[in-house]
């Protein structure tokens, strides 16, 4: 492994007792996400799963709805509405941002 690859927030650094230990979960827990393929982890050589950092955020927020009382399919529907608005938002920033370039950085509103 090289120095840089921890940098990378795909790579996957953390085996599973590490994951659990650095975000207060069971393995168990951690199992199931797994087994519910709503959090893949990848698996090395000998078939361990190994986590990356997004895949550590990701159970964040997965913990974070189960501890508010949602299900599964609510936390996963959740998820998946919480991306699809961001990444809306991110398109919405950048077309305003090339939008604003094309006008010059004039703020006019309409005429008249």
């Amino acid at each position: 492994m090289a120095l840089h690859e921890l940098d990378d927030v795909d790579f996957p650094a953390y085996s599973i007792g590490q994951a659990a230990d650095l975000l207060g979960v069971r393995q168990a827990f951690l199992r199931s996400l797994d087994t519910a393929d709503l959090v893949r982890p990848h698996r090395s050589g000998a078939g361990h799963r190994r986590y990356s950092r997004r895949q550590l955020e990701l159970v964040q927020r997965v913990r974070a709805l189960f501890d508010q009382g949602h299900s599964l399919a609510a936390t996963t529907r959740i998820l998946e509405l919480e991306d699809t608005l961001a990444a809306a938002r991110a398109e919405i920033a950048q077309l305003r941002g090339r939008l604003g370039a094309c006008d010059g950085g004039a703020s006019g509103g309409p005429v008249g």
